[in-house]
């Protein structure tokens, strides 16, 4: 059985020549290819962060929603009455599937 797996590409620009050349230097001493050297930095540097921000390995914080909330808050515009939408948005709920074990 084979797995598809999928990944981003990115292009960075703007690298100081400072982290620039300590990667290069990296990559000269593991032996590996200045990618494959990115990619243990990136790994590393995301694995301290979920140390110091525990919410980065499962959700979005508390806070962050709220943000993005408040940000999206009064951005939607619609000729329908607020009680309308409201209606609209119970009456198309799904309430799950029956299941009998």
């Amino acid at each position: 059985m084979t797995h598809n797996v999928t990944m981003a590409n990115i292009t960075v620009r703007n690298i100081p020549d400072s982290v620039f050349e300590k990667i290069k230097f990296l990559s000269e001493i593991d032996r590996r290819s200045l990618n494959n050297e990115i990619l243990v930095v990136l790994e590393s540097g995301t694995r301290e962060l979920e140390k110091k921000l525990p919410q980065l390995r499962h959700n979005i914080s508390i806070e962050t929603q709220i943000a993005f909330w408040n940000a999206l808050s009064g951005s939607w515009k619609d000729s329908k009455s607020k009680e309308k939408t409201i209606k609209e948005i119970y009456d198309t709920r799904s309430y799950g599937r029956d299941v009998s074990l």
